[in-house]
């Protein structure tokens, strides 16, 4: 593969114990991957843990691109009580989540990662819903402490349309926010075309989820998520976009199975990605 090429996709490594992060890093480099993203939580923020992140970036030449900062509390992935548990609009866990975030923030910030990534929630579409000025009040704090530490913050699509995520954007007002583009979350939740999305939102996108899947078939559940290119993301234009735009960051491969499949899984995913960026790498030569 392509230096270059192998450089810009990745994969997920979860914070564990020093080895299971440094095995983590490994199974990165296995996959011939020169990047990922570090998922972490409130409880692995340890000295260890960062020492181990360290040692495996440079041992196997991984770059840590972004940390996704994880939050506590009830989370049900569904459009029932979705809206009342996750991320950081229910005003009942907004402080504690808050907290976790910055502490996260701070343990990027010590192993010199610049973007953190979380899921805000379902945003309220009604711009004059109290709720709505609230969180952008609160993202405006979480944002300007971050940028005191040289950092992003990164919206994960997924609850909220391209538009209302824009309007916070828009509305929270600071310079170093931005995208993690998950590119089957807005199918998942039935919020758009991911292509289309690239049009409202495609300017602020700093790293990725390279996902796929099925729009939703009832009212209450999400939809079902497949392989890299077996669902209705639309991948290789999704990344003919980006790259058109002016995109130059990490292609991370998500997949939400475990086992032997989800190996094989994003072995593919990374074919897929890394020969659509050959072609269009071959075509401006």
């Amino acid at each position: 593969m392509n230096t270059d090429i192998s450089r810009r996709i990745g994969t997920q490594v979860r914070l564990g114990t020093p080895e299971t992060t440094y095995e983590g890093f490994r199974k990165v480099h296995d996959f011939g991957m020169g990047s990922c993203q570090l998922m972490t939580n409130a409880y692995s923020l340890t000295k260890e843990n960062a020492d181990a992140v360290t040692a495996a970036s440079r041992e196997f030449g991984v770059t840590v691109t972004a940390v996704w900062a994880a939050w506590s509390g009830p989370a049900e992935w569904n459009f029932t009580s979705g809206p009342a548990t996750l991320g950081l609009v229910p005003l009942a866990y907004r402080q504690k989540r808050l907290d976790e975030i910055c502490a996260q923030a701070d343990f990027a910030a010590g192993i010199g990662v610049t973007d953190v990534i979380t899921h805000v929630g379902f945003l309220p579409e009604n711009m004059d819903d109290p709720n709505f000025n609230s969180i952008c009040a609160c993202l405006r704090w979480l944002c300007r402490r971050l940028e005191a530490q040289g950092q992003y913050f990164l919206f994960e699509t997924g609850q909220e349309t391209p538009t209302t995520l824009l309007r916070a954007i828009e509305t929270t007002g600071c310079p170093n926010m931005g995208v993690n583009l998950d590119t089957a979350n807005l199918i998942l939740y039935g919020r758009g075309s991911t292509v289309d999305a690239i049009d409202v939102i495609g300017r602020f996108v700093r790293n990725t989820h390279m996902k796929d899947g099925f729009y939703p078939t009832n009212g209450r559940e999400l939809g079902r998520e497949v392989p890299l290119g077996e669902g209705k993301a639309n991948i290789k234009e999704v990344i003919r976009r980006l790259e058109e735009i002016g995109y130059t960051g990490c292609y991370c491969v998500e997949r939400e199975i475990s086992g032997i499949k989800q190996l094989e899984d994003i072995q593919a995913a990374r074919d897929l990605i890394a020969g659509t960026l050959g072609e269009i790498y071959a075509g401006k030569e």
